[in-house]
C-alpha cells in the first residue's frame, strides 16, 4: 500500500475538481473548495470508509470551525495511521490554517492511499450521512441539553421579574443579529486571506521559474546564444504595457536568418 509516496508520483498531478467529486460522490456532501476540507473531517471519513468501523466518528466534528476543534478532529486521524501502521506525517498547523496547496496536497495523498487499498472502488455498503450522523447525534443532544438548562434558567429568571424580561429578550435578539453578521463577515475575512495566500503562492511559483530560465540563461556557455538573448529580451523587457515578444521573435529570426547566409557562404 501507498504510504510513503513521492512528490514526482502521479497522485501529486491530481486537480482540484477531480478531488472535489471524488470527496463529493464518495460522502455525499457538496464541496466547491480544497479548503473546505481543512477541518480534517473529510480525511477522517474517507477513512472510515476504507476501513469501515476503525475510525470513532463519534469524535468527528464536522462543524469544526476553530483550529481547536480542527486539531481535535486530525488527533482522531493521527490515532488511526497509528493504528494502520500507516507512516506518514500530517502537518496539523499549516492544514488547519486553510490554505488551498496545503490541503490540496494532502487529499492528493490520501487519494492515492485509499486508491491503492480499495483499487478506488467504492464501498456500495457505506452510508456517509448515517456514519456523519454517528457523531452529530451525539454533539447535537449535548448542545440540547444545555439549551433546555439554560432556557429553564431564563424561564426562572423571567418568572420572578415580571414584565421587565421583554426588554433583555429583546436584547437578545438584536444580539444574535449582531453576531451572525460578526460571524458572516469574518467568513468573507477569511476566505479573502485564503484567496490572497492563494495568489501570493501561486506568484512565488511563477517567480521562482522564471529565476531559474534568467539563472540558466545567464551561464557563460549559453549567455550568448540567439535563444538565450531573446528570452532575456522578454525577460528585462522595462514597458509592461507591451509583450517584448515581437522583438525577442525579431531578434531571434534575423540571426538564424544571418547564420544561415554565413554558413551558404562557407
Amino acid at each position: 500500500m501507498a504510504t510513503n509516496i513521492g512528490m514526482m508520483d502521479s497522485a501529486y498531478f491530481v486537480g482540484r475538481n477531480e478531488l472535489l467529486t471524488w470527496i463529493n460522490n464518495r460522502l455525499q456532501l457538496h464541496l466547491s473548495r480544497i479548503e473546505e476540507a481543512a477541518s480534517g473531517a473529510v480525511q477522517c471519513q474517507m477513512l472510515d470508509m476504507t476501513y469501515p468501523g476503525v475510525v470513532p466518528m463519534h469524535k468527528v466534528n464536522f462543524d469544526a470551525k476553530t483550529e481547536y476543534d480542527m486539531i481535535q478532529n486530525y488527533k482522531v486521524l493521527q490515532d488511526v495511521f497509528n493504528k494502520l501502521k500507516i507512516e506518514k506525517h500530517i502537518e496539523v498547523n499549516k492544514l488547519v490554517k486553510g490554505r488551498p496547496l496545503d490541503n490540496l496536497e494532502f487529499l492528493q495523498w490520501l487519494k492515492r492511499y485509499c486508491d491503492s487499498v480499495n483499487g478506488g472502488i467504492m464501498n456500495e455498503n457505506y452510508n456517509p450521512v448515517e456514519r456523519r450522523c454517528k457523531g452529530g447525534k451525539e454533539r447535537s443532544s449535548r448542545g440540547s441539553q444545555k439549551i433546555s438548562k439554560s432556557l429553564q434558567t431564563n424561564n426562572m429568571h423571567n418568572a420572578g421579574s415580571g414584565d421587565i424580561g421583554h426588554r433583555p429578550r429583546q436584547a437578545k435578539i438584536y444580539g444574535a443579529n449582531s453576531a451572525q453578521e460578526v460571524q458572516a463577515l469574518s467568513k468573507e475575512i477569511t476566505d479573502l486571506k485564503l484567496s490572497v495566500d492563494l495568489l501570493e503562492k501561486e506568484r512565488d511559483f511563477y517567480f521562482a521559474k522564471l529565476r531559474d530560465i534568467e539563472i540558466l540563461c545567464q551561464t557563460p556557455e549559453l549567455e550568448n546564444l540567439p535563444v538565450a538573448v531573446a528570452i532575456k529580451k522578454i525577460l528585462y523587457a522595462a514597458d509592461a504595457k507591451e509583450s517584448a515578444l515581437a522583438e525577442a521573435q525579431e531578434y531571434l529570426s534575423q540571426t538564424l536568418e544571418a547564420g544561415e547566409g554565413k554558413a551558404e557562404e562557407d
